[in-house]
């Protein structure tokens, strides 16, 4: 058999290349869907925080990415050999509709293959989470940036497009076996191993309109989506790069040495499946009173609110809502309590945290900046989640880290 295609059949590298990315994509399609239900319960409220039950679903998007990413680069090297070959003459090329209709879906399903990875891979490079593609070169792309908004449009787009391939390969499929079984004709054997002897097809001139209709499907179909709210989503648009929302109660106007928070940032990090994975809370409102002692000692307090649903954590933000985790539908709201005390460097608050039903005494050590009426903070501290019965149902840290790293930095001004 011949490696190189001919006007008359398609040669050994062609066969090759086509019978793997079937293989790939009837691989990676019910990866996808088993992943996607598993990842659903996982997300329920009625979630019982199973260790196996997560593990599982990691597993699946892990193969179904790494497999995605087989079926890009499979499909890349496809398209660049096919444009270096003959491309075998169609069998009937005189019934003109048939004849346009499988070289549209040739190349929608061309364009399907590259389109439907490379969505699903920035998707999972823009977000932050669990279920690493196993590579040994990062989970990042170049000029791609973690964006709740990025990553909610490409996920759009990546379930659109599957869809797209889906349609395009039953299309695909359903050509061949009608060619085999009701034309009798040698297209299926073409591209099977050991083909034999076959037919030369008749003289005919390729053109460019098969692909102009497939650029009006793909149009229709991505307009079609933005047009019903299915690309990116209005949410994702919205709240994806939305800063977070801080404020100074209003009793801390009023309060001697009382600051505004003007603007800051109250994140967190935790380890999963042996990834970092980083949020903030978008909403938190804070009552401070300070004033600048001239020694080490006593310097003002801190209270402060945390809205425990406004969580962004990449995509585990909805499982971390969870009745084994912060149990956002029974305890909504978070409390840090805390005296401030200058230190011969630096400060601290010193006090108690409420998450959960669970109240913690806490230290959190900061720098601080003083300009004038100005102040700019930033500190951190670490936590251990068991302390709050976050995660009960994971006792060791092969799921999930004990260690949570919260970072607080903001900027105030007096209110006096």
């Amino acid at each position: 058999m011949s490696r190189t295609n001919t006007f008359s059949s398609y040669g050994s590298i062609a066969k090759s290349f086509h019978w793997l990315t079937a293989l790939l994509i009837f691989t990676a399609f019910p990866l996808g869907y088993f992943a996607n239900e598993m990842a659903h319960d996982i997300q329920s409220a009625g979630f019982d925080g199973s260790p196996a039950v997560i593990e599982r679903a990691t597993l699946l998007f892990s193969l179904h990415k790494t497999i995605g990413v087989a079926v890009f680069f499979t499909a890349l090297l496809r398209i660049l050999w096919a444009l270096s070959q003959p491309k075998p003459g169609l069998l009937h090329p005189d019934r003109k509709a048939e004849a346009l209709a499988a070289e549209v879906v040739h190349w929608l399903l061309y364009g399907s293959l590259v389109a439907v990875p490379l969505t699903g891979w920035i998707h999972h490079a823009a977000t932050t989470g669990f279920a690493p593609i196993w590579w040994p070169f990062g989970q990042s792309l170049p000029f791609v940036p973690k964006s709740d908004a990025v990553a909610g449009i490409f996920g759009s787009l990546h379930w659109l497009l599957v869809w797209t391939l889906a349609a395009a390969l039953g299309l695909h499929i359903a050509g061949a076996l009608k060619h085999h079984a009701v034309d009798r004709d040698a297209t299926l054997r073409r591209m099977l191993p050991g083909s034999g002897t076959l037919p030369r097809p008749p003289a005919q001139a390729h053109s460019l309109l098969p692909l102009l209709a497939a650029l009006l499907v793909w149009g229709g179909i991505l307009g079609g989506g933005a047009a019903l709210g299915l690309v990116g989503g209005k949410q994702a648009a919205e709240t994806g790069t939305a800063a977070p929302v801080v404020a100074a109660a209003p009793s801390a106007a009023a309060a001697p040495g009382g600051w505004a928070v003007q603007s800051g940032t109250l994140g967190l990090t935790v380890t999963q499946m042996g990834s970092a994975v980083s949020g903030s809370f978008g909403e938190w409102a804070a009552v401070i009173t300070f004033e600048e002692p001239e020694a080490p000692g006593p310097a003002g307090a801190v209270e402060v609110t945390i809205a425990i649903p406004t969580l962004e954590l990449g995509s585990v933000a909805s499982q971390a809502m969870g009745a084994d985790y912060f149990d956002s539908a029974n305890f909504p709201t978070a409390l840090f309590q805390a005296e401030i005390e200058k230190l011969a460097e630096g400060y601290e608050a010193v006090g108690m945290l409420t998450i959960k039903d669970q109240t913690v005494p806490v230290t959190l050590p900061f720098d601080l900046e003083l300009e004038g009426n100005t102040a700019k903070m930033t500190g951190g501290l670490t936590l251990n989640r068991l302390d709050f019965g976050i995660g009960k149902s994971l006792p060791d840290e092969s799921s999930l880290g004990f260690a949570v790293d919260v970072a607080v930095e903001l900027e105030a001004v007096r209110t006096e």
